[in-house]
C-alpha cells in the first residue's frame, strides 16, 4: 500500500466547504483507501473503531480526529490539516467486522453513510460527496431492495431522474439506462426519457464542468443504428425525432451512431462526452481506458457526487494492495466541479 499523501498533493478546493468522502462497504477496500487520504482536508465518514483497527491491519499510522462542523467562511481543514491526520465523522457500525467477510447486519451502516451524507450536502455542510464502494448483494441479501447509489441517491433528494456518468482518461460516457436487464432496455429508452437524460447531461456538462455548449456523441441502441430501420426502429421512432428538437434549440447532438465505431479516436476529439443507451454499451470502454483512475458522477442532482470506478475488493481488503488512485481522481473531479459550480452561481 502506498503512504498516506500530502495536504499538497492534490489542489486546493475553492469553496470553504470540505468534502465527505463515504468508506463504503466495511469488509471490503473503502476503509483501506480512506485511511490512504490522511493529509488531505477531507471528511470521512465511518466508524471510527473500524478505521482504527484497519491502520494496525495495514501497518498504518494515521491519526484520527473527530470532525467538528466549523462556521462557514473558515477553511479549518484546509489550514491546519497536517500529515497523517484524518478528519473522521463517527457513524456506528452495527456488527463487528472482518476484512473480506460480508454481513448483512452491517447493511443499514452503509446505507446511514449515503444518508448523512447527503443531508450534509443539502444543508451546505459539505460542497459535495465522494463515495467508496458499496457491495449490492450483501444490501439485497439484507432485505433492503438496493440497486446502487445513483437510485438512493435520487431517492434521498427527491430528484425524479438522474444520470450515471463515467469519466477517465479524457473520456466522460453517460447512460440513459442503468441498472436494468438487457432485455428491459428498449422498451425504457421512450422519447420522454431520452430527451430528459439529454438537458440533465447538457446542464451538468456546463454548471458544473464549464463546458459553454458541450458537443454529445449519441449512441444508437440497435447494431449498425438500425441500419435505417433493418435492424431495429428505435432509432427511427425514438430517438432522431428528440434530437431534431434539441438540436433546433442550440443542442451539440450528432445523429445515432453505431456503437462499435463512435468510440474512434477521431470522433472522441470532436466531442465533450458520450451518450450510451445502456450500462454495458458504453462502460466497458471507459474502464478499459481508465480502470482503477476513473470516476463515477451522478448528474441532476442538487448535490455533487462523485465515486470510484470499481467494487468493493473483498480479496483485497486489509491486504495492503488497494491502490487509492480512482478514489483521488474522484475527490479531485468533485473539487473541479465545485468550483465551477462557484463560478456560476
Amino acid at each position: 500500500m502506498t503512504a498516506p499523501i500530502s495536504n499538497t498533493a492534490l489542489s486546493k478546493p475553492t469553496d470553504t466547504r470540505p468534502l465527505v468522502v463515504t468508506s463504503g462497504e466495511p469488509a471490503g477496500i473503502g476503509p483501506d483507501l480512506c485511511l490512504q487520504l490522511a493529509g488531505l482536508p477531507v471528511v470521512v465518514l465511518a466508524d471510527k473503531g473500524l478505521l482504527a483497527q484497519r491502520a494496525g491491519q495495514l501497518g498504518l499510522r494515521v491519526e484520527l480526529l473527530d470532525y467538528r462542523p466549523f462556521p462557514r467562511g473558515e477553511r479549518v481543514l484546509e489550514e491546519t490539516t497536517l500529515p497523517g491526520q484524518l478528519h473522521v465523522l463517527h457513524v456506528p457500525l452495527s456488527a463487528s467486522v472482518e476484512a473480506g467477510q460480508l454481513d448483512p447486519a452491517n447493511s443499514r451502516y452503509v446505507l446511514e453513510l449515503l444518508t448523512r451524507a447527503a443531508q450534509g450536502c443539502q444543508s451546505g455542510e459539505f460542497v459535495g460527496m465522494v463515495t467508496a464502494p458499496v457491495h449490492k448483494g450483501v444490501i439485497n441479501d439484507a432485505g433492503i431492495p438496493f440497486t446502487g447509489h445513483t437510485e438512493v441517491l435520487a431517492e434521498l433528494t427527491d430528484t425524479p431522474l438522474v444520470v450515471m456518468m463515467l469519466a477517465g482518461n479524457g473520456l466522460r460516457v453517460a447512460l440513459a439506462t442503468t441498472h436494468l436487464p438487457l432485455r428491459e432496455v428498449a422498451d425504457a429508452i421512450t422519447q420522454p426519457l431520452l430527451e430528459a437524460v439529454l438537458r440533465i447531461l447538457h446542464h451538468d456538462l456546463q454548471r458544473r464542468f464549464g463546458l459553454e455548449n458541450p458537443r454529445i456523441l449519441i449512441a444508437g441502441l440497435n447494431p449498425h443504428a438500425g441500419e435505417g430501420g433493418h435492424l431495429g426502429r428505435e432509432e427511427i421512432e425514438v430517438m432522431i425525432p428528440v434530437l431534431d428538437k434539441l438540436r433546433a434549440e442550440g443542442f451539440s447532438v450528432s445523429a445515432p451512431l453505431p456503437a462499435d465505431t463512435l468510440f474512434a479516436v477521431h470522433r472522441l476529439k470532436e466531442a465533450d462526452a458520450v451518450l450510451a443507451m445502456y450500462h454495458d454499451q458504453g462502460l466497458p470502454v471507459l474502464k478499459h481506458a481508465s480502470f482503477g483512475e476513473g470516476v463515477n458522477i451522478t448528474l441532476g442532482l442538487p448535490l455533487i457526487r462523485t465515486s470510484v470506478d470499481h467494487g468493493t475488493a473483498l480479496e483485497l481488503a486489509g491486504t495492503g494492495k488497494a491502490g487509492v488512485g480512482s478514489l483521488l481522481e474522484a475527490i479531485k473531479v468533485a473539487r473541479e466541479m465545485a468550483r465551477h459550480e462557484l463560478a456560476n452561481r
